[in-house]
């Protein structure tokens, strides 16, 4: 059986207590970066976050997180991916919505 692909790393240099650390996310851009910089900002005990990229042919994102009072940057980094997912379902479904009831001029392809 095949081992399961990691979608995050540690990378080495953060503190032991994850107050500030650098997280490696796997197959990600700027796309997702940005969005996530985002909403970790949005925390008010998040004192510091920043991402990079760190090469066009990569498709990996590093993210740095910074806390207030020694809290845990990857406590941090699962809420706002959280939040984040529950912010995409939220478009989606209003996307859908409105799609399905309010009314568009719609097109049938013919070939």
């Amino acid at each position: 059986m095949a081992e399961p692909i990691k979608k995050i790393t540690l990378m080495k240099g953060s503190e032991p207590d994850l107050s500030a650390a650098t997280y490696q996310i796997y197959d990600e851009s700027h796309t997702i970066g940005n969005a996530l910089r985002w909403m970790l900002m949005k925390n008010p005990k998040v004192e510091f976050c920043g991402y990079s990229a760190p090469h066009p042919s990569e498709n990996t994102i590093q993210v740095r997180i910074q806390m207030y009072d020694n809290l845990s940057s990857l406590t941090a980094l699962m809420d706002a991916l959280s939040a984040l997912d529950d912010l995409c379902e939220s478009v989606d479904d209003a996307y859908k919505t409105s799609l399905k009831h309010d009314a568009y001029e719609r097109w049938e392809e013919r070939s």
